[in-house]
């Protein structure tokens, strides 16, 4: 565990948080500068540590540079690892998405062909799949598509679907949000 961030800590983190942005949009200092109506010599003062970083300033900044003032600010990186769930019954591990907890992360090995149209589902939601290894076949409405090693494929969950191998075991790793991880209950 790290020992708790002082004061200087955050200011120094803060500073170049919005340095990295900044470059990272290919932005000038004029450019942010006038983006978040301060001059380009307050900006470098505030990105050198030579003026004092004020509330209402890192708001403007973090609008211009479009994010939030608690992502510029966040300092919780301590839970940086994050260990799966797992699920032996249905052959998966689970991983929740810190920053956003209604989303989980979810592998799993495919042994069975896709269930058969009656028994596709339907609910509410979104699901993004990519296939690590193997062959899936997606059964999406009444399209039938393969998804390959390294393909992906996003797709609202209200059409009825349902998931498998094409002749031999595959491994998937899917997102899903709060309401699709519902429907897989």
């Amino acid at each position: 565990m790290l020992p708790p961030m002082t004061q200087d800590d955050l200011d120094s983190l803060v500073r170049q948080r919005i340095r990295a942005l900044r470059a990272a949009q290919g932005w000038s200092l004029e450019e942010l500068a006038t983006r978040a109506r301060l001059s380009a010599s307050s900006l470098s003062r505030i990105e050198n540590g030579r003026r004092r970083l004020a509330l209402d300033q890192l708001v403007t900044l973090a609008r211009a540079l479009d994010t939030s003032l608690d992502q510029l600010v966040e300092t919780d990186t301590d839970d940086v690892i994050a260990s799966p769930a797992i699920d032996k019954a249905h052959g998966l591990m689970r991983w929740p998405v810190k920053a956003d907890p209604g989303l989980s992360v979810v592998r799993q090995r495919l042994t069975d062909p896709p269930p058969e149209a009656s028994r596709m589902r339907a609910h509410p939601g979104r699901e993004w799949l990519v296939v690590l290894s193997g062959t899936a076949v997606l059964l999406l409405g009444d399209r039938r598509l393969l998804v390959e090693t390294n393909q992906a494929a996003e797709f609202p969950t209200m059409l009825p679907h349902g998931i498998g191998t094409d002749g031999g075991p595959c491994e998937i790793m899917g997102i899903f949000d709060r309401d699709a991880r519902r429907g897989h209950r």
